[in-house]
């Protein structure tokens, strides 16, 4: 492994980080609601477990997946019902006024956790990047290293996010026009989590 591999995978990274899909739509909602605390909070969750997903697909998670298509189909159903479900709720909540800081940072990293957990489609990308960047026969330690470059890469990218948007300026638009980011945002996740267990 080089230090070539490294930073392809790492505008690979932030590239699909940067494509639309829950995880970046929950880190701008929940800074933009709920303040700077918990949005780096919801995007340590998010981080952690992504790494989790590039940690199994290092371990051959896919293989799994392609053996017992089955274990897939559920995780993909979970997740999807997670996803439509928060959907259903920033919908019902979207007229509800939100006060700064309602989320503490503990839910919100667990929340990030959760929401990472249940996108199986994580592992599979993962897996797919990790194929075609890096040579075979990677060692334990290169691979220890994968994992926590991509934490570290998660991390400063959430962080960067919720100190862009944390500002008062930021948050008062959002309060002008929340219903309407709101059901926005409720339409988007409810559209991935409909992908998510139709798509192949």
């Amino acid at each position: 492994m080089s230090f070539e591999h490294v930073i392809l995978f790492n505008l690979t990274l932030l590239a699909a980080i940067l494509s639309p899909g829950p995880a970046l739509v929950m880190a701008i909602r929940t800074t933009l609601s709920a303040g700077r605390r918990a949005g780096i909070a919801m995007g340590f969750g998010l981080g952690l477990m992504a790494a989790v997903w590039t940690a199994a697909a290092l371990l051959g998670l896919e293989t799994v997946f392609a053996a017992f298509p089955w274990a897939y189909w559920a995780a993909k159903t979970v997740g999807a019902a997670y996803l439509i479900w928060i959907a259903i709720q920033m919908w019902r909540g979207a007229r509800t006024p939100i006060q700064t800081d309602l989320r503490p940072a503990g839910r919100a990293f667990r929340g990030g956790v959760l929401l990472q957990a249940v996108n199986p489609k994580s592992a599979l990308f993962a897996a797919a990047v990790l194929i075609v960047i890096f040579p075979p026969g990677l060692s334990a330690i290169d691979k220890g290293l994968i994992v926590m470059n991509h934490f570290a890469v998660e991390i400063a990218f959430y962080t960067g996010l919720s100190m862009l948007l944390s500002t008062q300026a930021a948050q008062r638009r959002y309060m002008a026009a929340k219903l309407y980011l709101d059901r926005g945002a409720a339409v988007v996740m409810g559209a991935l989590g409909l992908r998510l267990v139709l798509g192949r």
